[in-house]
C-alpha cells in the first residue's frame, strides 16, 4: 500500500501572482489497535508500516519486551463506503500478558500530536524498564553525532514531497550506520515504528544504539527509548524538563539541538568522547 500521501488542489500565491496546482499532503488516518480482539486504543497516524507501529506501541506500553512476547499481528475487516478494506484496524495477539495494559489510563482517541494525552498522572507513565540503559558501555565521538541528522534527512522521502512529517532514525552507535528510518505525522508514531521494526526483527534490547528524532525530545519519547534499551536519544530541537529528569533518573544520554557541528548534552555526557 502507498497511502502515505494525498493530492489536493491548492491556490499558490507568489507575490501578486496566483495559480492553481496540485499539492502533496502527508496522509493522516485513524488506526484502531486491538488486543486479542478487544479494542485498546485509536491513534491518528500516517498509513504505512502499521505492524511496526503497533509492535512499537506495545513495547511503549510495557506489554511486550522481546520478540517472543508478540505472537501475531493481523489486519481486521474494516471497509469503506465502497466496500474496500480500509486497513485501519490491527489486532495483536500476545504471549504471557499478566498485567493490566497501561492504555487503561489512556483516553481511547490518541491524536497524532500527543501520545500521552489521556494519561491520568505522570506517575502512571513511568513504566518499569526491563532493559536498563544506565550500564550500557556505548561511547560516541561528536563527529559521529554531527553526521546523523543529514543521514536521517536523506532518508525522509515522504517529507521531501510533503514537508509535513516527523522522522525517527535508529543508528548503530559504533559505526553511525542508519539501520531504520520511519516517518509519520506523529513524533511518537515515528518512534513506535522504529522500535516495532526492531522488535519484529529480534533486535531488542537495542544496546549500543542511538535514536534520533527530527523534532523535540519529550518525556514520552525518552520513555520509549528507555523501554527499547536505547542508551542515547538525540533530537534536533529542545528537550522538555521532564524528558531531562527521566533521562537523568534512568541513566540515558539525552542530546538536544543537534544541528551542524553543535549540540547540547543534558544527561550522561560521559558517553560523548573526544
Amino acid at each position: 500500500m502507498t497511502r502515505a500521501t494525498a493530492r489536493r488542489r491548492v491556490v499558490r500565491l507568489r507575490g501578486d501572482v496566483r495559480s492553481a496546482r496540485p499539492d502533496a499532503l502527508a496522509a493522516e488516518e485513524p488506526l484502531e489497535i486491538r488486543l486479542g480482539g478487544e479494542p485498546l486504543t485509536v491513534t491518528m497516524r500516517t498509513p504505512g508500516q502499521d505492524f511496526d507501529l503497533v509492535a512499537g506501541f506495545l513495547v511503549g506500553e510495557g506489554l511486550v519486551h522481546t520478540t517472543d512476547g508478540l505472537a501475531a499481528l493481523r489486519y481486521c475487516a474494516g471497509t469503506d463506503e465502497a466496500g474496500a478494506n480500509t486497513y485501519n484496524v490491527v489486532d495483536a495477539t500476545l504471549r504471557g500478558v499478566g498485567t493490566v495494559p497501561l492504555s487503561a489510563h489512556r483516553n481511547l482517541l490518541t491524536t497524532s500530536a500527543c501520545g500521552l494525552c489521556g494519561r491520568d498522572t505522570v506517575d502512571a507513565v513511568r513504566t518499569h524498564v526491563r532493559h536498563p540503559v544506565a550500564d550500557d558501555p556505548l561511547t560516541v565521538p561528536p563527529a559521529l553525532l554531527y553526521g546523523l541528522p543529514d543521514a536521517l534527512r536523506a532518508a525522509q522521502r515522504t517529507f521531501e514531497s510533503t514537508g509535513g512529517l516527523h522522522a525517527a532514525g535508529l543508528f548503530d552507535g559504533t559505526t553511525g550506520e542508519l539501520l531504520c528510518a520511519r516517518e509519520d505525522v506523529g513524533r511518537h508514531n515515528a518512534v513506535d515504528k522504529v522500535v516495532g521494526w526492531a522488535l519484529r526483527a529480534g533486535r531488542l534490547p537495542l544496546t549500543g544504539h542511538v535514536l534520533l528524532v527530527s523534532g523535540r525530545a519529550s518525556f514520552e519519547l525518552t520513555q520509549k527509548a528507555a523501554l527499547a534499551g536505547i542508551p542515547l536519544l538525540a533530537a534536533v530541537s529542545a528537550p522538555s524538563s521532564l524528558a531531562v529528569d527521566l533521562a537523568e533518573e534512568l541513566g540515558l544520554t539525552l542530546v538536544g539541538f543537534l544541528r551542524g557541528e553543535g549540540a547540547n548534552v543534558y544527561t550522561r555526557p560521559d558517553r560523548i568522547t573526544g
